[in-house]
């Protein structure tokens, strides 16, 4: 049977009249208590069972499982590794999924134990509809609506053939004991060579169906991926903009991009076989991916620019689930394969890619199709460039976490600036229009490239954009810790590398950018703060290699900062913490500690905040370890002063003369000796210790965290 709209074949009737419906958009079945229409017959039965619940109990358990529940035995069958399925048209199709993803969450200040809390089904709303969530499982699991650049790949495609070889005719279906006459491979009997290629194709069944069992013993549900997405958008997304929400359409994806999604929205649900079940859902993206790159690379949606968009898009997810998962084997997966995305989006010219132009904007009057084409258009070609910029932020934290430099030269990026959040975070083709409507046509074409030239400047005026969203700022950010990474040899330094004081500058400068922003919200403005302190903490000691040096030296098992562990990087911890740059990398780390406890529930799962916390706890371990755990700090520190302390003749901006000198007294170590009568004392082995208590809520996110509170534990026992 033949859908007559796209001409796709189905094994069943009511294959085909549910898959109609998704071109004629015809919702036959209506709730009685609310009036909405539904596709299916089983969405609707779901739904209704919403009104019951509400009623009842208000939400105090998950949703049930629809009445088709995947069992062990069809869900071995129905996930391919190449994201394609296995299931024939006898199998039980699979149900749609209810829920549309929230993206409300709490925004006010809670206590510590409570910002990392994981959200329970209760803070779920499933009220909140996607269009076309009914169909979210079946475009994952049924046959029907299987990618079609996908193919099935259990076992290598070998077949029975005839070779005619030297007048010698060989059926390779059977073993026959003859030696091929070819001086290449004379000496091996044909039935040896059969055997090889019959074990290969064994070697690469068993592969596929390594990652199949995974999959089988979780016992996935159209519920639990369901979850997942809500997760990914409802907490994910607003820390990690890359996703445009408005314009989702599960349909137009490919299924390692939704495999990743629902990878990372595993880890913010509360059941614990949620990170074995998002585990699973990563190694099937990461085989489907290693194996059929060439293809999904040629995929291209309805409204890109090019193709490629969404392997890259998929990419990038793949590296922040990894980077940061608790499974040692994905973190190094992960660091292995990290530059394919920048790999992939050469090949698909991706940069090259025209911005939008405010010029195409459509007018209020116009029909609401034409503006929702428009809004669509747009909300593409942001999330390629998005996407790409999502990639130059995954880079840095991945190199700065393994002590490796930046595959790319974050400071070339000449990529051009994303709009802003406000735009990128309307609901409809009216309010994204009002918003785009609302900005300045810039006078000046701004790149990432010029903002970080313009920002090592040695004379002002400084050539920057007026405001800059908390998301392009991000990007600099990196761009600036790439030029850090380059400058940390003690030795002889690079050619061309900034020096330490045009680094302090430029980090100077940044800090009024984000201080003065008013496009900003209070949370994105702690989230930047965060990776700057964290960047100038890095700027003094790179954090990485501190943490190495002290694991060396003291016998301590670590996984969280791999690298070289040789003698050139053991330091001498007593002499370096009594240097300036150990007080200022002290200062940063007292810092980020007190802005992780200050950000708001909702808004602490930014991928940054692991990497920064240790780095907090390495400074803090190294001080204890050279025998200064109490401490006399400036009872209020001005930033500028910080960075320009030792550059005197260089004028400080924007600090007052009282905060100016007891700030930089202490920088100079002239604090230490007044302990009690100026200043404040800290004792840095309470603060560790209470540290620990951040990362076990963290690792509820992500698990990387466990690594790092177990090296912190490690730690404690050497510092008492």
């Amino acid at each position: 049977m033949e859908c007559r709209f796209c001409q796709k074949t189905f094994s069943k009737g009511e294959h085909l009249r549910r898959h109609e419906r998704s071109h004629t958009g015809l919702r036959p079945y209506r709730c009685k208590e609310c009036q909405r229409t539904f596709s299916r017959q089983d969405s609707l039965a779901r739904h209704e069972k919403l009104h019951t619940r509400k009623d009842t109990n208000n939400y105090p358990s998950p949703p049930s499982p629809p009445s088709s529940l995947v069992s062990h035995s069809s869900l071995a069958t129905s996930f391919s590794p190449l994201g394609g399925t296995l299931i024939n048209g006898d199998s039980p199709t699979a149900h749609g999924c209810q829920g549309e993803i929230s993206n409300s969450y709490s925004a006010h200040n809670t206590p510590i134990t409570d910002m990392f809390s994981v959200p329970q089904s209760a803070d779920l709303d499933f009220d909140l509809i996607w269009p076309d969530s009914e169909d979210l499982f079946e475009t994952l699991m049924a046959s029907e609506n299987s990618n079609q650049w996908q193919t099935p790949f259990t076992t290598l495609p070998i077949t029975s053939h005839t070779f005619h070889m030297e007048n010698h005719v060989m059926d390779t279906s059977n073993t026959v004991h003859e030696k091929v006459k070819s001086p290449s491979i004379g000496s091996i009997p044909t039935g040896e060579s059969h055997r090889a290629v019959h074990n290969v194709s064994e070697m690469v069944t068993s592969l596929s169906s390594s990652v199949t069992a995974a999959v089988e013993a979780t016992s996935l549900t159209s519920v639990f991926l369901d979850e997942c997405l809500h997760m990914f958008f409802g907490r994910f997304i607003p820390t990690f903009p890359i996703l445009h929400r408005g314009t989702f359409i599960f349909r137009d994806c490919t299924q390692p991009l939704l495999l990743n999604a629902m990878a990372i929205g595993s880890l913010y649900l509360g059941p614990k076989n949620s990170i074995a079940k998002g585990e699973a859902l990563w190694r099937l993206a990461h085989v489907a991916v290693t194996t059929s790159w060439e293809t999904l690379i040629t995929h291209r949606g309805p409204y890109d620019s090019c193709q490629g968009v969404q392997l890259v898009v998929t990419a990038l997810l793949a590296q922040v689930y990894g980077a940061l998962s608790k499974n040692r084997l994905i973190r190094t997966a992960s660091q292995a394969f990290h530059a394919l995305g920048f790999f992939w989006a050469r090949q698909c010219s991706l940069s090259d890619s025209e911005p939008y132009s405010l010029d195409d904007l459509p007018s209020t009057e116009d029909s609401e199709d034409k503006k929702d084409t428009c809004w669509r258009q747009w909300a593409a070609q942001e999330i390629q460039q998005r996407a790409l910029l999502g990639h130059y932020l995954v880079d840095g934290l991945i190199s700065r976490m393994s002590g490796e430099l930046p595959s790319v030269r974050h400071a070339a990026n000449e990529l051009g600036l994303p709009s802003t959040e406000a735009a990128f975070e309307a609901r409809n083709a009216n309010e994204w229009l009002s918003q785009m409507q609302c900005q300045d046509r810039p006078s000046t074409s701004y790149s990432f490239r010029k903002i970080i030239s313009s920002l090592f400047s040695p004379k002002p005026p400084l050539n920057l954009p007026p405001q800059l969203s908390a998301f392009s700022l991000r990007v600099v950010l990196e761009g600036i810790q790439s030029l850090v990474s380059d400058s940390d040899s003690d030795e002889v330094a690079l050619v061309g590398v900034p020096t330490k004081f045009e680094l302090r500058r430029a980090l100077a400068q940044v800090h009024i950018m984000i201080t003065e922003s008013t496009s900003m919200s209070e949370p994105e403005r702690l989230e930047l703060f965060l990776r700057w302190h964290t960047l100038c903490l890095d700027a003094c000691k790179d954090s990485s290699q501190l943490c190495r040096s002290v694991c060396s030296r003291y016998g301590v098992t670590q996984h969280v900062c791999p690298g070289r562990d040789s003698k050139k990087i053991e330091l001498d911890l007593v002499s370096w913490a009594n240097t300036e740059d150990a007080r200022r990398a002290l200062l940063h780390a007292i810092a980020i500690q007190e802005i992780v406890e200050r950000l708001p529930r909702g808004r602490a799962h930014v991928i940054h905040i692991p990497n920064s916390l240790f780095a907090s706890a390495t400074v803090y371990c190294a001080f204890s370890l050279a025998g200064m755990t109490m401490v006399n700090l400036p009872a209020s520190v001005d930033w500028q002063s910080v960075l320009s302390s030792g550059y005197e003749s260089v004028p400080v901006i924007g600090s007052s003369d009282g905060d100016t000198s007891e700030t930089r007294r202490y920088i100079r170590g002239e604090l230490a000796s007044l302990v009690g009568s100026v200043g404040v004392a800290e004792n840095l082995l309470y603060e560790l210790n209470s540290m620990q208590k951040l990362f076990r809520c963290l690792s509820s996110q992500w698990g990387i965290a466990y690594d790092m509170e177990d090296v912190i534990d490690q730690w404690m026992s050497l510092c008492h």
